[in-house]
């Protein structure tokens, strides 16, 4: 059906549906433009979704990594990310083979559209224009002919008047030829152009017009098919897209699928096993012997000798480490873990030689105190403090090179990472150094390509550097040899005492894993290393910090020593010989008396290398010898 014959009158209708045409094709485009910004709006929010919740750069988010569940989120996100790539990719697509070709394609359909009715209105114009002069002859001629006969009738008149002369007649009879000859023109002239005004409308109306129609027609039709391919391609963009997209689809699944829930909780164990054995049972303490000395407060003693004034007993509860008070705490950690020595052989009397002076009973078990004091390392004061700056050392981000803070299992672990890492650059400047050699050779067989002296410089930095990571490597070969010496055995089964635990036997390998490892109540574990220039010993004040109920041991009583003592050994006093000292904590059992000479100097002697005489009010008073 063509617009040509029949809208031949359509002429204005067909332009105003032209211009619709065009701006519908201009709405779509408008449409799949903002698709296209939605696209990449909803790629940006996705992209920053997966950026927001992507591993930090940091020890914690490595730790999680180790997990197949963070893994997993892990791929997943990246996938996430690939899937917002694709819609990026739906928007630049939707960009240039749509909005893009539309945008073009509209200004050469108005520059089409506008040059048709150009020539529509001009063929229309031209038209009007042949009626217009078509009307003016039938008018000039409907003029003349009545002009004509009127001029007839005036000569008929002039003829038949007898008064009129011949001349009047005459003139009368030449007007009405005139006249007629006008007529007779007019008519002539009226039936060319109506002739010609015939030829041109058949021409318009079936040659013009339907040719000029037909262009429009096969011009919208054009716009159309060229909408429809827009919209098909609009569906094919987000079909080409769809294998990605269900590839990262199936990666997510994948990485779902591959969590594995026993793999994670072994994961736990080995992030968190310590090395440490647990506790025993805990053995029976037998109180009902009178001369049993345990780590009871109540186990004071008078003595029979002379006495000072009587001094209040401080009533200190019965606190657990580390709430219990700081001099307490010193207490149990600074006994000398050594037993003490035999008196010297002199002609000066013995300790057990004083009258009346009973012997400290021996000790058929072990007592708390010395237990506790075998537990605890060689430097008692150093582990309770790095124990309880652990903590605040962890949250700083600080940490000893050795790797000291964590249990055996977690140490051993992270150096043998460190030594991994370190070989591998040991491995990276061999490579390096090799490449350099060869360079140099060739140099050296060909002056010509260089000079060899210049490599000398970088391969005596690189052997420096190589030199500087063995010495490393070798640092933490034996920090890893210590800890894998000192890790327990599996069948020594550990004690335990009145709620503090240890994992002692009578091997030396677990004597020093028990010496060098101490559990605090929150967990944390400390490790000493073997030698004391790896220690740091914080200052009196940050371990006061601790603790706010501090008081100073009273005095239970004087001694005088027997024997010089030179106090080598930590936590002792050196005294000398005939030197009269305070008492503040008595033998238990292990063999050393706790004095004090003034404020600030204290510590431990050898029981048997003083005469103590303990204050007559103390409970249980007695004097050891």
């Amino acid at each position: 059906m063509s617009w040509g014959t029949e809208l031949w009158d359509q002429f204005d209708n067909l332009e105003k549906h032209t211009q619709w045409g065009i701006e519908f094709a201009e709405k779509y485009t408008k449409f799949v433009k903002e698709r296209s910004e939605i696209e990449i709006n909803y790629a940006k929010q996705i992209r920053n979704l997966s950026k927001k919740y992507q591993p930090k750069k940091n020890s914690r988010e490595d730790e999680e990594n180790k997990y197949t569940s963070c893994r997993a989120f892990l791929a997943a996100l990246n996938e996430l990310n690939d899937y917002a790539g694709q819609h990026e990719l739906i928007a630049e697509n939707l960009t240039s083979q749509i909005i893009s070709e539309l945008t073009r394609y509209i200004q050469e359909l108005k520059t089409e559209r506008k040059s048709h009715f150009h020539d529509g209105r001009k063929a229309q114009q031209h038209i009007e224009n042949s009626w217009k002069q078509l009307e003016s002859s039938k008018r000039r001629f409907e003029r003349d002919c009545k002009e004509a006969d009127r001029a007839q009738q005036y000569f008929d008149k002039m003829d038949a008047d007898i008064n009129v002369t011949k001349a009047d007649v005459e003139k009368a009879r030449q007007q009405a030829q005139m006249r007629h000859q006008m007529a007779a023109d007019s008519k002539g002239e009226y039936s060319a152009y109506l002739q010609k005004f015939n030829q041109e409308q058949n021409e318009h109306y079936y040659t013009l017009i339907p040719h000029i129609f037909q262009r429009i027609q096969e011009m919208e039709e054009k716009r159309i098919e060229r909408v429809g391919e827009s919209m098909k391609t609009f569906a094919e963009v987000d079909r080409q897209v769809l294998p990605i997209v269900g590839k990262c689809l199936d990666g997510m699944t994948k990485a779902a699928e591959s969590i594995e829930p026993k793999t994670d909780s072994k994961q736990v164990v080995e992030s968190y096993k310590s090395g440490f054995e647990p506790p025993g049972d805990v053995e029976f303490e037998d109180y009902s012997q009178p001369m049993k000395r345990t780590v009871s407060e109540s186990s004071l003693s008078n003595s029979r000798g002379e006495s000072k004034p009587e001094k209040p007993v401080s009533k200190s509860k019965g606190k657990l480490w580390p709430f219990i008070k700081k001099n307490k705490l010193m207490s149990l950690l600074t006994s000398p873990h050594q037993p003490p020595p035999p008196p010297p052989a002199s002609t000066s009397p013995s300790p057990s030689a004083v009258p009346n002076g009973p012997q400290s009973p021996k000790q058929h078990k072990e007592p708390l105190s010395h237990r506790l004091n075998e537990f605890m390392a060689s430097k008692p004061k150093m582990h309770c403090f790095r124990s309880l700056k652990r903590g605040l050392s962890l949250k700083l981000g600080s940490g000893p090179e050795d790797f000291s803070h964590l249990p055996p299992e977690q140490r051993r672990k992270k150096l043998q990472a460190k030594i991994d890492d370190i070989n591998k650059d040991i491995q990276k400047e061999m490579d390096q150094k090799d490449a350099l050699t060869k360079m140099k050779d060739v140099y050296v067989k060909n002056p010509q390509m260089g000079d060899p002296s210049s490599v000398d410089p970088r391969l005596a930095e690189i052997g420096q550097a190589i030199e500087k990571l063995q010495i490393e490597a070798q640092k933490f070969e034996g920090w890893l040899a210590e800890v894998e010496g000192r890790l327990p055995a599996k069948s020594d089964p550990p004690r335990r005492q009145s709620g503090l635990y240890e994992t002692q036997n009578n091997t030396t390998t677990v004597n020093n894993c028990a010496q060098d490892r101490e559990s605090s109540p929150d967990g944390s574990y400390t490790e000493e290393q073997s030698s004391e220039t790896q220690i740091k010993v914080p200052s009196t004040q940050e371990f006061d910090d601790e603790f706010d109920d501090e008081e100073t041991l009273p005095t239970i009583g004087t001694c005088k020593a027997l024997y010089p003592f030179e106090g080598h050994n930590e936590g002792t006093i050196a005294v000398a010989e005939g030197e009269l000292l305070y008492v503040i904590e008595e033998d238990k059992g292990d063999g050393w008396t706790r004095v004090r000479r003034n404020e600030e100097e204290e510590g431990y002697v050898p029981t048997s290398y003083v005469e103590v005489f303990l204050d007559t009010n103390a409970k249980g008073a007695m004097t050891y010898i």
